[in-house]
């Protein structure tokens, strides 16, 4: 079917209707071919007309010249109860100049379910009066997949929202950039976003969407928190939620879920780009031990196509808890100390070892050698050797970032700072600039802190740095693996800082391949100092730095035997013991230089 323009009025349009239709089926898709070629070859769209309702619901909308070829589009029509006609119109203003032809269409998966004899098992669910036998997950998911209402009978209000009515028992999250905003229809930008919601299918229905256009930014989050829930064994807690990600610039959506109020929470799933013009059912299964809550978290892309939208939440085998979340302290890394110390009489140079209240020096705090029975002279320092597998940072920290949380007029989020990270979590094409495997267990699910260069600006910099260590051996020397892949890598720095006063020890610059590369730094005797890790961001997002398997080899201090030193061993001026093999090595391994004596 094609047009042809009959004179030369302004305004012409010509439509092309379809037969009316009594109801749709859930799953009920359109497809059709079409062809819109020419210079001025005008606007086209696919209306949607439900009898009872004045409004018309655009389905589809072609704006331009697509090029000499015949083109695919799949509209999602969903559960349509009411009898329905689809309208084709076609718009010209002024001159027409092309051709506008459409083909094969065909409807899919448009019929309601059909009824069967026995509907058996806990998995199934019997329809009322069609008598369909239909999945269990379907249940209480605020569509009609029986097609008579009866699987969407005796649900608790409390436990799903369409959006309908406002955000049900949902909240805004007060400590992110953007909220959600509710809407019917359309979004504002066009190429983006629903045309119309879920529950409705039509723009009378409301949904939410992040918008992505300005004044909002590239990683501007935007939250939504549900309400509390109660501990849910082995996944017997479901959420089932429709999300819709249309647009080239459409970035991130993730689902999170956190036991502790004041955290980000752990990540159960997440999407990434362009899905498509169409709403997308997602099913996810919550374990918890302890009461939790549900976060669903969008992020803005890089541009104005990046609309997100989501609706008809619901959960099924969940229970509602009435009490509150834990928050947890947040203290200064390897600054903490119990609120009580056990009875000690210790002076302000030593330190107190939390079980006993033995008193040692403080020199031997953080020393890589554990002086008291319950090693707490060690519990809040660098780790010796960190995998980040626990997806903890081993006691290394970021000064800048905790000055920051301290100051509620700054926001944290879009600068350049190091993360934990996994290639499990890496959306398409970021593998080519971040680690798509771990060092320690060359998976995709192992992890590695890394310096996320999509945040901050050329020349930035991120440190991580360990608390005060205060005493190594002469043999201490930092081993570590480093990633370094992309375009626009910058630097990755190893810095030595004691006071006032910081010295590069190790640099490395721009890309050094796809792999990860071993690094060692000798540290040797040095007393109350810090390391620091340093990245400098390049020009662009396409090149993270990434540090794994850190480890401090052989840093604990010499040790003054109880015993005179063997013949195998040379005796130090200071009386420690070495082996006679590190004599005149030019390495400093008394810590007083008399093993390197030219009198020796």
């Amino acid at each position: 079917m094609f047009i042809l323009k009959k004179n030369s009025s302004i305004s012409q349009i010509a439509q092309l209707r379809s037969p009316k239709f009594r109801q749709t089926g859930s799953n009920c898709t359109l497809s059709f071919w079409y062809y819109n070629y020419g210079q001025s070859v005008g606007a086209a769209e696919m209306q949607l007309l439900i009898d009872g309702l004045r409004q018309h619901t655009v389905l589809w909308r072609a704006y331009y010249n697509e090029g000499n070829q015949w083109l695919k589009a799949v509209i999602q029509l969903g559960r349509l109860p009411r009898p329905f006609q689809l309208s084709l119109d076609k718009i010209s203003l002024g001159f027409y100049d092309g051709v506008s032809a459409i083909d094969d269409i065909t409807f899919e998966n448009c019929a309601l379910p059909p009824p069967a004899l026995k509907c058996e098992g806990p998995a199934h669910f019997w329809c009322k009066d069609t008598k369909a036998c239909i999945d269990r997950l379907l249940v209480c998911d605020l569509v009609d997949n029986c097609g008579d209402g009866s699987d969407e009978e005796n649900c608790n209000p409390d436990l799903q929202c369409n959006f309908e009515n406002g955000l049900c028992n949902w909240e805004q999250d007060g400590g992110d950039d953007i909220d959600w905003i509710r809407i019917q229809g359309p979004t504002p930008t066009v190429n983006t976003g629903p045309l119309k919601d879920h529950t409705t299918g039509t723009v009378r229905g409301h949904y939410l969407y992040m918008e992505s256009s300005e004044p909002h930014q590239f990683q501007d989050k935007a939250i939504l928190l549900s309400p509390l829930f109660h501990p849910s064994a082995n996944g017997t807690c479901i959420f089932r939620f429709h999300y819709h990600m249309f647009g080239k610039e459409v970035y991130k959506l993730s689902v999170l879920q956190r036991t502790v109020s004041n955290t980000k929470g752990r990540l159960l799933w997440y999407k990434f780009g362009n899905q498509g013009n169409r709403w997308i059912r997602q099913t996810l299964y919550i374990s918890s031990f302890k009461p939790f809550q549900i976060l669903v978290k969008g992020i803005v892309g890089d541009g104005f196509t990046g609309d997100i939208g989501l609706d008809d939440v619901s959960f099924l085998g969940c229970t509602l808890y009435n009490g509150n979340l834990p928050t947890t302290s947040t203290t200064t890394s390897g600054t903490s100390v119990p609120a009580t110390l056990p009875m000690n009489d210790c002076t302000e140079e030593e330190f107190v070892c939390r079980a006993s209240g033995h008193c040692i020096p403080m020199i031997q705090k953080c020393d890589f050698k554990p002086d008291c029975s319950d090693k707490s002279d060690e519990s809040s320092c660098v780790r010796e050797v960190c995998d980040f597998e626990d997806k903890s940072q081993c006691g290394w920290y970021q000064p800048a970032l905790e000055q920051m949380s301290g100051n509620y007029s700054i926001h944290p989020t879009n600068i350049f700072k190091w993360e934990l990270g996994r290639g499990a979590n890496l959306y398409p094409e970021q593998e080519k600039h971040c680690p798509l495997i771990d060092h320690t267990t060359s998976r995709e699910e192992g992890w590695y802190l890394f310096a996320d260069s999509s945040n901050g600006e050329f020349g930035h910099t991120a440190d991580i740095t360990t608390p005060v260590i205060s005493l190594t051996g002469p043999k201490c020397k930092i081993k570590f693996w480093n990633h370094m892949n992309g375009s626009t890598i910058g630097s990755l720095e190893v810095l030595y800082k004691s006071g006032n006063k910081t010295s590069k020890l190790w640099t490395q610059s721009g890309s050094q391949g796809p792999q990860w590369n071993r690094a060692e730094v000798f540290l040797g005797i040095r007393s109350n100092f810090q390391i620091v890790f340093r990245a400098k961001r390049g020009v662009s997002y396409m090149g993270d730095v990434s540090v794994d398997d850190i480890t401090f080899e052989d840093c604990s201090p010499l040790l003054i035997p109880d015993r005179p030193c063997t013949s195998e061993e040379f005796t130090c001026a200071n009386k420690y013991c070495i082996p006679k093999d590190n004599l005149c090595d030019f390495v400093n391994d008394c810590a007083d230089n008399s093993d390197e004596s030219p009198t020796i």
